[in-house]
């Protein structure tokens, strides 16, 4: 049902609720504005590009969104791909890619598939999640150190490379703020979590800079033309061939928005006891990055450090993300003058820890000891991320994931043929059905355990194949297989050819529904031949067996 959250909280709305929500929205407001801010920069683009994109696309998906306390907006795990769209396409590339991504999520939402999203494996979102938090501490290495990086790009190697080269050249007052806002962070919320620490960090250190005049770069050198207006609402310039070269970058921003966003989903659902809408989620967080980028945002999807804030807060329904993204506009329109005195040194520091809580290294670590076949998707996820690209990181993994399931699944797969003479534990009715084994010889059952598909129908045709004596009858028992692909029908019917070719009959016995519906649509009936050959229980397929060699007796 296509039904935002917010709908139905306000059937049930009260003064008591509404006081609520304005108290955590307020709180979660304070916590967004200084991250809003970092992660634009750290993105490649000017400060408020951050603030739009929480206060436009943040109440759009509070306003359409299915989660209760969801709070949208800019995210690190975007950074990298922004940074890479904006160097090579500029913003207004960026414009494209984002409402392309928004498009897709709308599609997956309308569709009705925000469960398949979550398919995604473990190792492959870990691995490139702890790669974009290397990539975010490494970029912001340079603001806390003092050093001009400009033109050194978002290489991995040749900014380390870069660093280690320039370290003379630090500005250590810069870099004493930069530790001096680190220590703020992490120890501030012993003091007090009613105010946010990254927000006293900012605070405390922009008034260092503005009374003291510290040398150190801030918001106002780096960016001379600060905007506190919306840009005019225009559409980029689009082509086929923008388009096509951006589709890899606007897959990459659409998987990371929704897997994001239903994680966090997900964790505010453990939080509260209530249960998301995740098609209504999609669609949410398709129309904010389709609305955002028009008016200057950069791509958004559900924070979950913001989304977490809220809801400990006291956030009891969306009215609480909406009371957040007003927070922003209004500090965005107003306060954007006093932006300009905030240290880039102290919102390197800020990014470097959201870097560090990002990075799931217990999770990785976790991992890198399970089963060799994980641990390898996570580190090639992670190396490509960090030093090739994150879109390239996605695509490897999800193959790399593929093929490491397909052959788990072939390794489970087991087809032989039951042995002659006593009890196979698997058809524990044959020993009961022909106790004195006289049938056995005339009649070869064969036991297909696992998905019968193109990567097990090699041990199907060698089971077969292995057979000595050509039997009279052919059982094949599919009990236990879950399904059958379009490649596994096929040679199931060659089989049963081969079969009848050499005089052999051949039953089916046992096929699941799933199963059972994909023999009906392949039509195995007719290759089977006259009458009826496929039998719900073993039992059935054995008597019918006998019943057919006795016949062949008289």
């Amino acid at each position: 049902m296509f039904s935002p959250t917010l709908f139905f909280e306000l059937r049930r709305y009260s003064s008591q609720k509404f006081y609520s929500d304005l108290s955590a929205g307020l709180i979660v407001g304070i916590v967004s504005l200084p991250l809003s801010i970092a992660f634009a920069i750290a993105s490649g683009v000017s400060p408020e590009r951050g603030l739009i994109t929480a206060f436009l696309a943040g109440f759009i998906i509070s306003f359409l969104g299915g989660t209760t306390a969801q709070i949208g907006g800019p995210t690190g795990a975007f950074v990298v791909i922004i940074f890479g769209i904006v160097e090579k396409f500029g913003y207004s590339g960026l414009q494209v890619a984002t409402i392309m991504a928004g498009v897709f999520l709308l599609i997956l939402g309308i569709s009705r598939l925000g469960n398949v999203i979550q398919f995604i494996p473990i190792p492959v979102t870990i691995g490139f999640t702890s790669g974009i938090a290397v990539i975010i501490f490494t970029g912001q290495v340079a603001d806390l150190l003092g050093l001009n990086a400009a033109g050194i790009g978002a290489d991995f190697i040749a900014r380390w490379s870069f660093y280690l080269q320039s370290l003379e050249q630090t500005n250590l007052v810069n870099f004493a703020l930069g530790l001096g806002s680190m220590a703020v962070i992490l120890l501030w919320p012993k003091i007090t979590r009613k105010i946010p620490g990254p927000l006293v960090a900012v605070v405390a250190s922009s008034l260092l800079v503005y009374f003291l005049g510290l040398p150190v770069d801030t918001i106002g050198s780096r960016f001379h033309n600060l905007s506190s207006t919306l840009p005019p609402l225009r559409l980029p310039e689009i082509s086929l061939t923008l388009l096509r070269d951006l589709l890899p970058a606007a897959v990459s921003i659409a998987l990371l928005g929704g897997i994001e966003s239903l994680l966090s989903a997900v964790v505010a659902d453990g939080m509260t006891g209530k249960r998301h809408n995740s098609n209504m989620e999609l669609i949410a967080q398709g129309a904010a990055n389709v609305v955002s980028p028009l008016l200057g945002g950069i791509p958004a999807t559900g924070a979950i450090a913001r989304t977490a804030t809220n809801i400990r807060n006291g956030a009891v329904s969306p009215v609480a993300g909406l009371i957040n993204a007003t927070f922003i506009g209004l500090s965005f329109f107003f306060l954007g003058d006093l932006m300009r005195w905030i240290p880039m040194a102290s919102l390197a520091a800020v990014l470097m820890i959201v870097a560090y809580n990002m990075s799931e290294w217990r999770a990785f670590r976790s991992l890198l000891k399970g089963s060799r076949s994980d641990a390898l998707v996570l580190a090639i996820t992670f190396f490509l991320t960090v030093v090739i690209d994150l879109t390239v990181a996605i695509e490897v993994g999800m193959v790399l994931a593929a093929i490491l399931f397909m052959r788990r699944a072939i390794l489970a797969a087991d087809i032989h043929m039951v042995p002659e003479a006593g009890a196979d534990p698997t058809v524990p009715d044959l020993e009961i059905l022909d106790p004195q084994g006289l049938f056995r010889k005339k009649i070869h059952v064969f036991e297909v355990s696992g998905p019968f598909f193109f990567g097990t129908i090699y041990k199907f045709e060698q089971a077969m194949a292995d057979t000595a004596e050509i039997p009279q009858i052919q059982i094949i028992r599919l009990k236990n297989v879950p399904f059958i692909d379009a490649t596994g029908l096929y040679r199931l019917k060659e089989a049963i050819a081969r079969s009848r070719d050499k005089g052999v009959e051949v039953y089916l016995s046992g096929p699941t529904p799933i199963a059972m519906k994909t023999l009906q649509k392949g039509n195995v009936a007719a290759v089977l031949g006259s009458g009826d050959r496929i039998f719900k229980k073993f039992h059935e397929a054995w008597s019918h067996a006998v019943k057919q060699l006795d016949m062949g007796k008289s």
